[in-house]
């Protein structure tokens, strides 16, 4: 699967799978659903308005609807962290191609351009598939010119059931108590830097984390334990204290 390298705050560059036609379509049709549920609400308040000889109401709803209908995307995209309700549903999110946040004059690129790439208003222009399928960071025509893409906000492993799946002795003592000053994405993280270290065997992912790891929680790596141990190490006593403290 295509996939973008996104910087963390630690100056680490962790990979994320980037989303396909797929997950764009099945977004929008939520979406679009949603359109649909407002439509037919919009559409009784029109005609209660209209039966009570009441046409200026019914021209408020009218325009109200019309207002949530134009700029939905762009609002929600610039409230959501980069989604819509059918993207949050599919848990993919709207990123630029150098990692970090998309600027507002993203955003409104992408959004000017949705006419172009969905045609007529309820459908999904020929221009958007096309552009999805035949780009490389799976791109419609927004996207192109905004330098964004989709991504897929779950992680290609659970933190939650993968990096903790190892069990430890009842007898094993942690030698660095300080990794309790660590957070769980912090801990997520590093887990993800060793998962593509036994995918890919960089090395320079594991040194770097390495340093940004004991910088943080202020040790030393000792004598004889080199930096992928350290990491390995540093995982082992955050589940066995955090299980302490849970206790």
């Amino acid at each position: 699967m295509d996939s973008i390298k996104i910087s963390t705050a630690q100056n680490i560059d962790i990979s994320y799978e980037i989303a396909g036609l797929g997950e764009r379509i099945a977004a929008r049709c939520i979406d679009l659903g949603i359109f649909l549920v407002l439509g037919v609400i919009a559409m009784i308040l029109i005609g209660a308005a209209s039966y009570s000889m009441s046409s200026n109401a019914a021209m408020v709803v009218f325009f109200i609807f019309l207002a949530i209908f134009v700029f939905y995307d762009l609002v929600c995209e610039l409230t959501m962290d980069g989604q819509s309700l059918g993207k949050k549903v599919l848990k993919v999110r709207v990123i630029s191609l150098d990692g970090g946040q998309p600027t507002l004059s993203q955003y409104l690129l992408r959004w000017l351009f949705r006419t172009i790439d969905f045609g007529i208003p309820f459908g999904w222009g020929v221009v958007a598939i096309i552009s999805v399928i035949a780009t490389k960071n799976h791109q419609r025509l927004g996207d192109i010119l905004g330098k964004t893409t989709l991504i897929k906000t779950t992680p290609r492993t659970q933190f939650t059931n993968t990096a903790f799946s190892f069990s430890l002795p009842e007898t094993y003592e942690a030698q660095f108590k300080a990794v309790l000053h660590l957070n769980d994405r912090e801990v997520e993280l590093i887990h993800e830097v060793l998962t593509s270290y036994y995918q890919t065997g960089n090395a320079e992912l594991i040194y770097a984390m390495a340093a940004k790891t004991k910088e943080h929680i202020v040790v030393s790596i000792p004598a004889g334990m080199n930096e992928l141990q350290f990491l390995e190490t540093v995982l082992k006593d955050y589940k066995h204290l955090t299980s302490m403290v849970n206790v």
